[in-house]
């Protein structure tokens, strides 16, 4: 689904609204790197939008700071140093050529977009106006993590190559449902070299013993990895 056809209420749709950072700091092209740098330690941030009149212009990173510093003045005098580097704006070393979404796409279209641009961070923009950045802590925290069942309680069960008939994934929950068992968070992964899926089921259960031990007697192979 694109980000034009999403629907309004949002439902099973996660939107690049819900996991971008609206509280952003601007910083204007005028300003020194040395500056910059200040300001991104001082919020801790890794990134700070550039703007210029209200006007979204460019992108500057820790990653764009670090490589602005003394390796690139090594024939120079450490005052000779300050002063160059207090001299080079923000202007001279920034992102112009920005990945920018509206907050209506969907996480999926903006991790995409990531990948292929090869960067960390997506500017969030509507109608010209910047609403906010989602960065890959952004992806981590809000959409990873959770998935992933991060700091909660339970298990992890992979069950091999179960992914494949309906009836597997049926015979499975029926299972887990029998002893009480209490799904966080369920996917399918690629096992590595193979064509096959593995189901990886993270569950919340006192019974967990019994479950696997269900699981094996009805000739599915599982391991289990403690969260």
């Amino acid at each position: 689904m694109s980000s034009k056809e999403a629907p309004a209420d949002n439902e099973g749709v996660l939107l690049l609204r819900d996991v971008m950072s609206t509280n952003v700091v601007n910083i204007p092209s005028k300003t020194p790197v040395t500056e910059a740098r200040k300001i991104m330690e001082a919020h801790r941030v890794r990134h700070l939008p550039v703007v210029d009149k209200g006007k979204l212009v460019g992108l500057i990173t820790r990653d764009t700071l670090d490589k602005t510093g003394p390796s690139q003045l090594t024939t120079f005098s450490m005052h000779e140093i300050s002063y160059l580097l207090s001299s080079i704006k923000v202007a001279d070393v920034m992102k112009k050529d920005l990945a920018v979404l509206p907050p209506t796409a969907t996480v999926e279209e903006a991790v995409a977009l990531a990948r292929r641009r090869r960067v960390d961070s997506i500017l969030v923009v509507d109608k010209g106006h910047r609403l906010g950045i989602a960065t890959s802590n952004d992806f981590f925290d809000k959409v990873a993590n959770p998935i992933l069942g991060i700091d909660k309680p339970g298990v992890r069960l992979t069950v091999r190559d179960c992914c494949r008939q309906a009836l597997d994934l049926e015979k499975v929950m029926t299972i887990i449902g029998r002893f009480e068992g209490t799904i966080i968070s369920i996917g399918s992964a690629p096992r590595p070299e193979t064509d096959k899926l593995d189901l990886i089921v993270h569950l919340d259960s006192p019974n967990v013993a019994y479950i696997v031990e269900s699981l094996k007697a009805a000739g599915y192979q599982v391991q289990e990895r403690a969260r």
